[in-house]
């Protein structure tokens, strides 16, 4: 590190102000000005309260998330904004710095907080106004690379999983003459009656799996089922959304809540092939509520499966496997590479603060 680098703390290079909350009916889903969270863009608004580009630190809920504004905004309460001498301080060398220090691990509290405090009194070096640009133009050149390949990556991890949800609706649609629909009640048995609520459990952390709506809820030490099973969200909410898997399998010893569906069917193909066949579909035409939509038994057992003999199950399952499996090694492949990915970005991130970056 050059001998021109200075350890200030950061109370004294920068300030961070309180954001304000934003009224109701002063948002507008088409205002001029974007009004920020702790996490990014909130709402939009006609107002603004800081008139010129700044950085938003998230305070509450998502603390320690660091976002860029490029122009005039309206800071949220669960947010502070950095005020700073423009005259010393290049905004965007301090949004890096803010960046490399990882500020979510001040975090504290049931809803997670930070006090502006504790990261006042963080120490780093700081060069002149002129190594600071310099450091920055290095920086974006490098970060716009590593986003270009983190978009890559995301979407070529997108289009895996919509090969694979592709091919299961043309199988599902393209079925053969011979394929008997059948209502999902005749082919299985519901086990429903048989859930319990963890509430009325005998509440014992342990290794037994404990499921609800979207997967594993939490690990406890009694269990219900000890056989294969297939569990559908009841959860309305999540189906319309589909953003959790709306059916799934387990085995072996579990417990499962009164919010997902538990069905017991006479072979494992079977199982599968359903498992399969409504995760390709919409499940929205059988939820019903307003205010708490739910897939209730009764619509449940109504859905109409198309169902070939056992034997073309057992080869239609055989292959959705196989894919599922492939699909699943290129998610694990692209995921690497975000997370090596996120990990350079630190790694760059440290070399610049510590005067190393050339």
């Amino acid at each position: 590190m050059s001998a021109d680098w200075v350890v200030k703390r950061l109370d004294d290079v920068l300030k961070l102000e309180y954001g304000k909350p934003l009224p109701k009916e002063d948002r507008d889903d088409n205002g001029e000005y974007p009004a920020y969270g702790a996490n990014g863009i909130k709402c939009r608004t006609n107002r603004f309260y800081r008139n010129k580009p700044s950085i938003i630190v998230g305070r509450k809920g998502s603390a320690g998330e660091v976002n860029l504004s490029a122009d005039k905004f309206w800071p949220l309460d669960v947010t502070y904004f950095v005020d700073y001498d423009e005259e010393h301080y290049d905004r965007m060398f301090l949004y890096y710095c803010l960046l490399s220090l990882k500020l979510q691990s001040l975090a504290k509290g049931v809803k997670p907080g930070i006090n502006r405090n504790d990261v006042y009194a963080i120490e780093r070096a700081f060069p002149p106004l002129p190594e600071q640009k310099r450091i920055v133009a290095i920086l974006d050149e490098a970060f716009a690379a590593i986003s270009q390949a983190v978009a890559n990556a995301e979407k070529n991890l997108a289009n895996a999983r919509e090969l694979f949800e592709s091919y299961l609706n043309n199988v599902f649609e393209k079925k053969g003459d011979e394929w008997e629909e059948k209502p999902l009640g005749q082919i299985c048995e519901n086990l429903d009656s048989k859930r319990i609520p963890i509430t009325k459990a005998k509440r014992e952390s342990g290794d037994i799996p404990y499921y609800g709506a979207s997967g594993i809820v939490d690990y406890v030490a009694d269990y219900i089922f000890n056989e294969e099973l297939l569990l559908v969200s009841e959860d309305g909410a999540n189906l319309l959304a589909r953003t959790y898997p709306i059916a799934f399998s387990i085995t072996g010893k579990t417990w499962v809540n009164n919010h997902a569906h538990v069905l017991r069917f006479e072979n494992k193909e079977t199982l599968q092939f359903v498992e399969y066949y409504f995760n390709s579909i919409s499940l929205e035409p059988y939820v019903s509520g307003m205010a708490q939509p739910k897939l209730n038994q009764k619509a449940l057992n109504s859905i109409p499966v198309p169902l070939p003999d056992l034997l073309e199950q057992k080869r239609v399952v055989k292959i959705f496997n196989a894919l599922a499996k492939e699909i699943q090694h290129l998610e694990t492949i692209y995921q690497q590479k975000l997370t090596a990915l996120a990990e350079l970005k630190q790694s760059i991130l440290q070399k610049a603060f510590s005067g190393e970056l050339t």
